[in-house]
């Protein structure tokens, strides 16, 4: 069977879905995985507790959520890492990723060696 663009990408949504719920002990909302050149971006929604975006109202709040929840996915980065190769079976080059404490958005963006894309 070849697997299409649209099946890796739903095969990486679940994969982190499930790494947040067995890792971070809970999952988001919504997550969708694009493929795009040598990138998969992966946009999480609702990842934010009601008590994060509580203490998000002050500046101090903000930076402190970003900097604990940055922390606790890069300690995972390794899993992360795995995931990506597991599925696409390419090596992943960088990772970056941010939070917004207005919407409790998640971006990670996975920079792979090859243009992944180019293979569909």
């Amino acid at each position: 069977m070849t697997k299409t663009k649209g099946f890796i990408e739903s095969e990486i949504s679940k994969a982190i879905t499930q790494w947040e719920k067995d890792y971070l002990g809970r999952g988001s909302v919504a997550v969708k995985a694009d493929i795009l050149r040598d990138m998969i971006i992966v946009t999480l929604r609702g990842i934010l507790t009601p008590a994060e975006y509580a203490l998000c109202e002050t500046k101090d709040g903000r930076s402190s959520i970003k900097r604990l929840r940055s922390d606790l996915v890069e300690s995972g980065i390794e899993d992360l890492r795995e995931i990506i190769l597991s599925i696409t079976e390419e090596q992943v080059k960088s990772f970056y990723t941010d939070i917004s404490t207005k919407t409790g958005e998640r971006i990670m963006v996975f920079r792979l060696y090859n243009d992944y894309e180019s293979t569909f």
